[in-house]
């Protein structure tokens, strides 16, 4: 197959079938074909079953990244990731330099640059969430009752409460974060089962207006396939 093969290594589930089922078709009209994993937690040496999904520290992503790189070392193959900024493990590179900046988007470009450098492969094209996946759901929440129809002014107050507020600049307090506000107002939501399937309704279109650090990945994404084989 021409084109560019991209592989996306994910924090969790809901990050692997948000790029299968919403991101992968959208790539292939630009013949960039994507597919994900998650990020390898554990391995039992004797049955050799797998343990993937989170992001305890970062040496686990870091070895993870560069077993899929050796796998498969062809020119025409990309590699990214979807890690949340929030709860980042504070072994990333240049954890404590980032934590210096005040504007997320300059934080969140120091990761990405450091993430880049440290791993070294010109293949390798960094993304990290602002600040978590569910800010992408904030993007539009009355899209919301397209799995919790019953909650209607749980989603009233979301609505509400984003606004015209930037998605992306919802903060990362352990009470605040995006995920944090829609359990307040809805503690049924589960990210796993309903997450992708609510940015699924939201749209593309909506999220590229909504969350300028999203479009900017995206539309390198896109461009990738101008330059495949």
């Amino acid at each position: 197959m021409s084109g560019i093969h991209l592989h996306v290594i994910t924090e969790g589930q809901t990050e692997q079938q948000f790029v299968l089922k919403v991101l992968a078709p959208h790539l292939a009209h630009y013949h960039v074909y994507a597919d994900a994993r998650c990020i390898l937690t554990s391995k039992d040496k004797h049955t050799g079953r797998q343990s993937r999904g989170g992001l305890p520290n970062y040496i686990k992503a870091k070895n993870d990244i560069q077993r899929w790189l050796k796998e498969d070392s062809r020119t025409n193959c990309r590699f990214s990731t979807m890690f949340d900024l929030y709860a980042l493990p504070n072994d990333f590179p240049d954890f404590t330099q980032a934590q210096s900046y005040t504007d997320p988007y300059q934080k969140i470009a120091c990761l990405e640059a450091a993430l880049a450098q440290n791993i070294g492969d010109n293949r390798f094209i960094p993304y990290i969430q602002l600040h978590e996946f569910e800010a992408l759901i904030l993007a539009d929440a009355r899209k919301l009752d397209w799995e919790y129809f019953e909650h209607e002014a749980a989603i009233d107050s979301l609505v509400e409460m984003v606004g015209d507020t930037c998605p992306e600049l919802i903060n990362d307090g352990a009470e605040t974060a995006p995920s944090k506000r829609i359990l307040k107002q809805i503690p049924e939501y589960d990210k796993v089962t309903a997450g992708w399937t609510v940015v699924e309704q939201i749209g593309l279109a909506t999220l590229r207006h909504k969350c300028p650090h999203f479009n900017q990945w995206l539309t390198c994404l896109e461009q990738l396939g101008a330059t495949g084989e």
